[in-house]
């Protein structure tokens, strides 16, 4: 069967907590994002944006409606069906979550191991091609303590995609950046992930970098919606 869309979601409710303190999150999300498509999503905090986009990323399981990514349906799907899915994203966060022990080098290749395929040569090979895409075959031995912001988020990018992964997630990339850093690194994530064809999902604050979308959705109070007039 072939897959049209990346990521279909059909009616998908979500709730935090329990009993009384029971609380819905997410009301009735409908969306299809298309293989290869780069989609924006904007709205006020909290407004259930990094919600949607854990469900989709397999980080929380999907309660009640259809998510379907690349072919898993994530809704009330098990810990290892989710981890199995898990495997086919990168994860861009505003937070780098670069280890500090490790290396650039080898905090790239964690975002190889957690696939098994891979040989140890294999692994430093791709990590270190990868961290040159980025601009940083310099500074591959450096430590994350020693990069300055964007370098640390170049990285970042780089373990995200060396795996080539299906769908990139990434959850205000730019927020810790200063104008410069910021559009370079989605400059380099846009021209990566266009070179490997897979999708991007980005929630943003950023009206800076709205341009490289082809589309851009809006969320608000755990709605998807039209984007309001300026």
């Amino acid at each position: 069967m072939t897959i049209t869309s990346a990521i279909s979601v059909h009616k998908l409710d979500h709730y935090f907590g329990s009993g009384q303190l029971r609380k819905q999150a997410l009301f009735d999300i409908n969306l299809e994002i298309a293989a290869g498509e780069i989609v924006i999503m904007t709205g006020p905090s909290g407004s259930g944006k990094t919600t949607l986009l854990t469900l989709i990323g397999g980080l929380r399981s999907a309660q009640t409606g259809s998510l379907n990514v690349v072919g898993h349906e994530l809704c009330q799907a098990s810990e290892a069906a989710l981890v199995k899915a898990r495997r086919n994203n990168g994860y861009i966060f505003q937070a780098h979550n670069l280890h500090g022990s490790l290396t650039a080098l080898e905090n790239v290749q964690m975002g190889l191991e957690v696939q098994g395929t891979f040989t140890k040569e294999d692994r430093h090979r791709r990590a270190a091609d990868m961290l040159k895409q980025v601009g940083l075959e310099e500074r591959v031995d450096y430590y994350p303590a020693d990069l300055s912001g964007g370098q640390k988020q170049r990285v970042a990018i780089a373990r995200a995609l060396v795996s080539h992964p299906k769908i990139v997630l990434a959850d205000e990339p730019t927020a810790a950046l200063d104008k410069k850093s910021g559009r370079d690194v989605v400059d380099i994530m846009y021209r990566l992930a266009k070179e490997q064809g897979c999708t991007i999902l980005l929630v943003t604050h950023d009206n800076r970098i709205l341009d490289i979308a082809d589309r851009i959705i809006y969320m608000e109070d755990g709605r998807l919606s039209k984007q309001p007039e300026n």
